[in-house]
Order: structure tokens, then C-alpha cells, then sequence
């Protein structure tokens, strides 16, 4: 490490003798004195303007740094968490909910079709073994599957629904009450 010594008494006769009028070859005048103030002054004024254009470059840097920080903050703090409630929600339950929501039977129909279709989805993934819903409806131990009287009652609706079309007059308390039965299987096995 190189120590940097400074001579404290020289710069105190410095400026001793700049106060002094010794500054540039100058004399212990009035107007030597005020020569070597002036001197002193521009000393002072030329540090001052070194020391101010250092500064302006340090604002403008954290400045810099300051938007770049913000941004990444944006981004960062922008992307949306979803409730603790909704963090596992398929996009294809909601596309059920929306059509169960909806003003006409035909809606609801369509809505408790591809409930049924999500609910056969999840048989064969729980390794259920059958043709169709019911064949693999039967197939399930009742105290491994808890809703499974909802699941039952649910596809019943459904296969109304299938056979009948149209002609088969589905309430929207009964809509509603299906897919609420397929929503409760689906939240046991954690779907959604």
C-alpha cells in the first residue's frame, strides 16, 4: 500500500503568505492582499466547479441506475399471484363456470356436458378402469372417493341431458346444483 504523506505546514505557509501578499512574487500590500484573495478565490471557485460538474455526473448515474431499478421492480411486482383460494383453477373449470353462468339452458347443458367430460378425465387419471363415467363410477371403492354419491347424481343429470337433448327440460336450479356437485369431486381430488 502506498502511504501518501502530506505537508501540512507547507500549505499553511502557503497560504500564509498568500494572505500575506507573497503570492506571485506579490507584496504585503492592500492591494497585495486583496491580489492574494483573489487568487485564493479562484482556487476556491475552480475546486468548487470540479467538485460540482463530479457531482452532477454521480446524480445523473444513481438517476440511471434509479429508473433501471424501477423497472425491474415493474416487472417484477407486476406479475399478478393469484389468490390462495383460485391458485389452482384450470382454465377449462372456468370455461364450465362461465357456461354455467350463462342465461340459457342451452349453456348450462353444454356447461354440464364438459363437466362430465373434466369428471372422465379424471377417472382415467385416478386409474379407473371402464368404458364410459359410469361403467368407471362403478368400478371406485366408496371410501376412496368421498363425493362419490355427487359424482353419481352429477352424471345421472348428464346422461338425461345426452338422451334426451333438448327435450329434456334442465332448470337453472338444477344446472346450478349439478355443477356444484361436479365441483365438489373435483375439489376433493384437488382439480381444481
Amino acid at each position: 500500500m502506498i502511504a501518501i504523506q502530506t505537508n501540512v505546514e507547507y500549505w499553511f505557509r502557503l497560504i500564509y503568505e498568500c494572505l500575506h501578499g507573497a503570492c506571485y512574487g506579490g507584496t504585503i500590500t492592500a492591494a497585495g492582499f486583496s491580489t492574494g484573495l483573489t487568487h485564493i478565490w479562484i482556487w476556491v471557485t475552480n475546486i468548487g466547479y470540479i467538485l460540482s460538474i463530479a457531482g452532477l455526473f454521480v446524480i445523473i448515474y444513481t438517476t440511471m441506475r434509479l429508473f433501471e431499478l424501477r423497472k425491474r421492480e415493474e416487472e417484477y411486482y407486476s406479475t399478478i399471484i393469484p389468490a390462495p383460494g383460485t391458485m389452482n383453477i384450470s382454465p377449462r373449470w372456468q370455461h364450465i363456470e362461465s357456461l354455467a353462468s350463462g342465461a340459457s339452458a342451452s349453456e348450462w347443458r353444454e356447461a354440464i356436458i364438459e363437466a362430465d367430460i373434466m369428471l372422465d378425465d379424471l377417472l382415467t387419471q385416478r386409474g379407473f378402469i371402464g368404458e364410459g363415467v359410469g361403467e368407471k363410477l362403478k368400478s371406485v371403492e366408496p371410501a376412496d372417493f368421498s363425493t362419490l354419491q355427487d359424482a353419481w347424481e352429477a352424471h345421472k343429470v348428464r346422461n338425461q341431458i345426452a338422451h334426451e337433448g333438448s327435450a329434456f327440460n334442465l332448470s337453472e336450479s338444477l344446472a346450478h346444483r349439478t355443477i356444484a356437485r361436479y365441483e365438489s369431486v373435483f375439489r376433493e381430488f384437488k382439480e381444481i
